[in-house]
């Protein structure tokens, strides 16, 4: 049986994920492809502004994401969708959805070109992280509240389409306002004049353009993010789409220190080989770990009483440890002072053991489900 308060969280959900968005998306094509539009100015700023909020309200119900790729996050927590480290682009969304405003409400004869055309490249820019975004959000996408996600994005660059278009064709008519200025006597000049015009209008945009990129980059390089800063924003991420990242293990995962070590450091320093698998989850393996776990594994069978008592050592300090390598330079500097510990393992398994690189190779090896 369904409570009362059961069927009114569910009536609220309809309504914010489905009937809002749905009613503003209608609207909105309607006012895309008639020749008289409805309320477009309230309608289209309705679906910007208070489509946002529900977004964002949606996605933080939906997503809990709590850290970059390289920091630890509880299982049922996400990764960051954009990595911290290139806020920037932020920014440029910010600045496109400004410029969508100012063609929306200010008509083109009150625009000088250079405005225009910066306005037109913020929001082909606005909509090139937006749909890349969408994107990004495709690989955790698995519900239909989630997919109402997309309702939003197809509305951002459905309107921002929709401003461009009325744009354009306002300056097409300013322009034919200016040729009928002109003496009809003399028709080659008329047309000169208004091929003249387009031609710089259309160079003008191309500048802006340009000019919108360069400061961009520009901008990105003085912050120290480097010109491939909007790449890596959605590729220095874990959990998604375009990430390129592998994180370390769940924070309340109780596994081996050295797995956070392996998974956490500089891929340069601490030299992952491989997925693995340990109790049930999947983890980064480099050599340090799987010579620490070998070791292990033959004094638990030979010298099951020294086991004991190394493992007593471990589970008393080795999982606090764990909690303290956060970030990936933590992780370098265990992996380094490990490394003589390593050595005495490895001399170890070469004295006691018949197939040592067998013993290592075999440790964390990844099963899969069937």
């Amino acid at each position: 049986m369904f409570h009362l308060n059961d069927i009114l969280i569910f009536l609220f959900f309809g309504i914010v994920a489905f009937v809002i968005p749905g009613t503003l998306t209608v609207w909105n094509i309607y006012n895309c492809f008639s020749a008289k539009p409805k309320k477009e100015k309230l309608i289209s700023t309705v679906t910007v502004l208070v489509g946002g909020l529900l977004y964002l309200m949606l996605f933080a119900i939906t997503y809990d994401t709590a850290g970059d790729w390289y920091e630890q996050v509880n299982t049922m927590q996400f990764h960051y969708v954009i990595s911290s480290g290139y806020w920037g682009i932020s920014w440029v969304a910010l600045l496109g959805f400004a410029a969508y405003f100012v063609l929306l409400y200010i008509n083109a004869d009150r625009l000088p070109p250079l405005v225009s055309a910066a306005a037109i490249s913020f929001i082909i820019l606005l909509n090139i992280l937006q749909i890349t975004f969408a994107v990004q959000l495709s690989k955790n996408i698995n519900n239909p509240l989630e997919l109402s996600f997309y309702v939003y994005h197809f509305n951002i660059l459905l309107l921002s389409a929709r401003a461009i278009q009325r744009h354009m064709l306002q300056q097409v008519e300013i322009f034919k306002n200016r040729a009928a200025a002109q003496d009809n006597n003399i028709r080659f000049k008329k047309f000169y004049d208004i091929i003249n015009s387009l031609s710089r209008y259309t160079f003008v945009i191309f500048v802006a353009l340009f000019l919108v990129v360069a400061i961009i980059e520009i901008i990105f390089v003085l912050i120290g993010q480097g010109l491939d800063a909007p790449i890596k924003a959605f590729t220095d991420t874990a959990d998604w789409t375009f990430s390129k990242q592998t994180p370390p293990p769940p924070s309340d995962y109780e596994g081996h220190y050295l797995c956070t070590v392996a998974a956490g450091g500089h891929k340069k320093v601490v030299k992952p080989l491989r997925f693995g698998s340990r109790r049930g989850a999947t983890i980064i393996v480099n050599r340090q770990l799987c010579i620490a776990n070998a070791f292990e594994e033959v004094i638990q069978i030979k010298f099951p009483s020294f086991h004991r008592m190394v493992r007593h050592i471990y589970d008393t300090y080795g999982y606090p440890l764990s909690k303290l390598i956060t970030n990936p330079l933590r992780a370098d500097v265990v992996y380094i002072i490990m490394k003589p510990l390593e050595w005495i393992f490895l001399l170890f398994l070469y004295l006691v053991d018949v197939r040592p690189e067998q013993r290592i190779r075999n440790q964390y090896v990844l099963q899969f489900k069937r």
